[in-house]
């Protein structure tokens, strides 16, 4: 979802050619209190704010980072901007949200992979010096050996072998 803020009577029409260019919903508001207002309810991928607002609105603009969370956003000078140029750098920041949200996803799958075969390392590590001390009874070295088992079926089925 897109959030556009611009005080311009056209925001509206804006808008529709926003989500109409993208395909991603758009909503328009008019000045930074309702985009804070916004942002505090909802996340967007790209909020597209008008230069004229962050410069006439000073003390808001920390607070509007702060709640930007992991939208683009994208500052622009309406005055001199034309909706194609608008559209292609919407388009560009949703490109590089999607691009960057798969790279953060390909590092977190990275991590948990690693962490779990670390785990799986231990158990089964464990499970061997555990068969080793002298006079186990039977039915512990029974759920050694299924614990093992597990672990090493778990390290086959996580691609470790």
């Amino acid at each position: 979802m897109i959030l556009l803020t611009t005080p311009l009577t056209r925001g509206a029409e804006c808008a529709a050619y926003l989500k109409d260019s993208t395909g991603e919903e758009t909503l328009w508001v008019e000045n930074i209190q309702q985009a804070l207002s916004r942002l505090r309810e909802q996340s967007y991928s790209v909020v597209v704010l008008d230069q004229f607002l962050l410069e006439n609105e000073p003390s808001e603009n920390d607070h509007l980072l702060d709640l930007l969370g992991t939208a683009f956003p994208i500052y622009v000078n309406f005055a001199v901007s034309g909706m194609p140029r608008l559209v292609r750098e919407v388009r560009s920041a949703l490109h590089r949200r999607k691009r960057e949200e798969a790279q953060a996803r390909r590092s977190v799958e990275q991590q948990i992979h690693s962490e779990m075969f670390e785990s799986l390392t231990t158990m089964l590590l464990s499970c061997e010096l555990a068969m080793a001390v002298p006079g186990v009874p039977p039915q512990v070295a029974e759920k050694i050996r299924l614990i093992d088992n597990l672990a090493r079926g778990m390290r086959v089925k996580l691609g470790a072998e």
